[in-house]
């Protein structure tokens, strides 16, 4: 989304806002968590595959 296609919060109650706030903060939190991080050479693409239980890529399983 761009800046002008942004929906305008303002009309949303306090309790939605400080909401909408933590999810940002949060999201920001985990992009610079994940920027952190060494840069794998050879590794899988996107987050751990552990994290979602996956061990197989491509049908070929993986040892880690």
């Amino acid at each position: 989304m761009s800046e002008t296609d942004r929906p305008n919060h303002t009309d949303l109650p306090p309790a939605a806002q400080r909401a909408l706030a933590e999810a940002a903060e949060r999201r920001a939190k985990a992009e610079a968590e994940a920027n952190a991080l060494p840069r794998e050479l050879g590794g899988r693409d996107g987050p751990e595959p552990v994290r979602y239980g996956d061990w197989e890529k491509k049908g070929l399983a993986i040892d880690f």
